[in-house]
């Protein structure tokens, strides 16, 4: 009797052995690497907009990224799931909604920020595995030169075999970039290029070459800012054509799978930070083995289908948990995307937008603060400027609407007609955009609920605490209230 009960569990166990061994999800135990694997590399950029020739601007020309675009597939509505680093950085690398894993607050789960210990912290543990441990766990050689930021608990060295401190491409010499992998070992990369946060690129955009938004007064500071914006991109062309030659040299471009990408939109009002298309629509260009070349997608993509993408390339089964989906599989489709925005540095506010193929849904979940709340670029010149020509009545109704103390609880745009999104339908008669708009509240409120939006909550005193610390008597909103008096 006890000899049939070992064998049992001697079968038992060698069928779990087999399924372990087929197994390659984001929990499997059995390291392999797929038979002709290739690598990836993702060039992940910071605080950009597609202000590229490729994507059809004729302000400035950008051959290298061109290039690339010609070489693979160039997504011309690609968005990202936050208009900040960190909310969408950890989304990314986990290929998961920032508010479905509590990463969703900006620098939250920080235990240290910029060389201050925090006292009291919030500490996200994650339950899921992130993309580097996933291909660390099929044998992949990992790196990240760079820009982390995740709001999360992690350990730099369990995702990455090689971490480099500063953003930037070191040339892949001396152990950076690919050349610390062994020999015909496969690697996930990531190269963090500075983008819009590039200081003092060389100027080749004039202010006067520009042109301004209609939501922006034509004012100098806006020109300066554009035009910055667009030498930024200039010396990121450079950058680019430098990865791509020395993938060249060392006889990688045949097998690397390249992906290009930004975090969000330039530090511009209205982009950075915020929902509407300058801060979430960015640049995405796929090139390499087995992609198509010559490409040019419209169709509707996440930040998250990069994560998804990755893992499908590699040959890497993609794990239930994940919200991204195969850019490349035969029956890919989304109908919409969603991107959140919560506290950013010591602001805190809730926003939640859909993008469809024609409408922009945007929900303002605190209409007690305005846009242009105390933030950490108040005193920028770009702001002042903004609420001096408000004050002064110098701004028309589409430039005063985001520096106004009254914003609605909820925004409708027509994309196709209106891109710059300035005319709220909000209350149009239109049968068709009224019938859109109840489609759209639907859409946000059954994802809210099936993604398990943590927005819905406040954060912990503990996590409140850690704002103060870092930012002080700059953090202004009521909330702060309850753990200010202990202080």
């Amino acid at each position: 009797m006890v000899n049939n009960i070992k064998s049992i569990w001697c079968l038992l166990g060698s069928i779990f052995s087999c399924l372990l061994g087929f197994s390659q999800n984001s929990h499997s135990v059995v390291p392999r690497i797929s038979e002709g694997a290739v690598n990836i590399l993702w060039v992940y950029v910071e605080d950009t907009n597609p202000w590229m020739s490729c994507y059809g601007d004729s302000v400035i020309e950008t051959p290298n990224i061109d290039r690339l675009a010609s070489d693979g597939v160039r997504f011309d509505r690609a968005y990202v799931t936050s208009g900040v680093c960190s909310p969408t950085r950890s989304a990314i690398i986990t290929g998961m909604y920032q508010t479905s894993i509590g990463a969703h607050e900006h620098y939250s789960s920080f235990s240290e920020w910029r060389g201050t210990v925090m006292e009291s912290w919030d500490p996200n543990h994650l339950g899921v595995r992130t993309l580097p441990e996933m291909f660390r766990a099929a044998g992949y050689y990992t790196f990240n030169e760079g820009k982390e930021h995740y709001n999360f608990v992690y350990q730099s060295e369990d995702l990455y075999d090689h971490k480099g401190k500063k953003e930037g491409f070191k040339g892949a010499v001396n152990g950076s970039e690919w050349t610390g992998r062994k020999s015909d070992q496969p690697f996930f990369g990531q190269i963090q290029l500075k983008g819009d946060k590039f200081h003092n690129p060389p100027k080749v955009v004039r202010p006067e070459e520009v042109s301004v938004m209609p939501y922006y007064p034509d004012k100098k500071v806006f020109r300066e800012t554009i035009a910055n914006h667009y030498n930024t991109i200039s010396k990121l062309d450079e950058i680019v054509g430098n990865i791509m030659k020395r993938l060249s040299e060392d006889g990688l471009l045949e097998s690397t799978v390249v992906f290009f990408f930004s975090d969000h939109g330039c530090k511009l009002p209205r982009h950075k930070q915020f929902l509407y298309e300058g801060g979430i629509r960015v640049p995405l260009i796929i090139a390499g083995p087995n992609i198509p070349s010559n490409g040019v997608r419209d169709d509707l993509v996440s930040s998250l289908d990069i994560s998804a993408t990755s893992l499908a390339l590699a040959g890497i089964d993609i794990p239930d948990h994940i919200h991204g989906m195969d850019l490349f599989e035969p029956s890919f489709h989304r109908d919409y995307v969603v991107a959140a925005r919560d506290r950013c540095d010591f602001t805190i506010d809730r926003i939640r937008s859909v993008t469809s193929r024609r409408y922009k849904y945007i929900r303002n979940f605190m209409t007690d603060r305005p846009y242009m709340q105390p933030n950490y670029r108040s005193e920028w010149g770009i702001m002042k400027t903004l609420r001096d020509m408000y004050d002064n009545g110098e701004l028309n109704k589409v430039q005063a609407r985001f520096v106004d103390d009254i914003r609605p609880a909820e925004e409708f745009y027509d994309l196709l007609e209106d891109p710059h999104e300035t005319n709220n339908l909000i209350h149009s008669y239109d049968r068709d955009h009224a019938i859109a708009l109840a489609e759209h509240r639907d859409i946000l409120y059954r994802w809210i609920i099936e993604t398990d939006d943590k927005g819905r909550f406040p954060e912990s005193n503990d996590a409140l605490r850690a704002v103060l610390q870092r930012w002080g008597d700059r953090a202004v909103n009521k909330e702060y209230e309850r753990v200010r008096e202990e202080q």
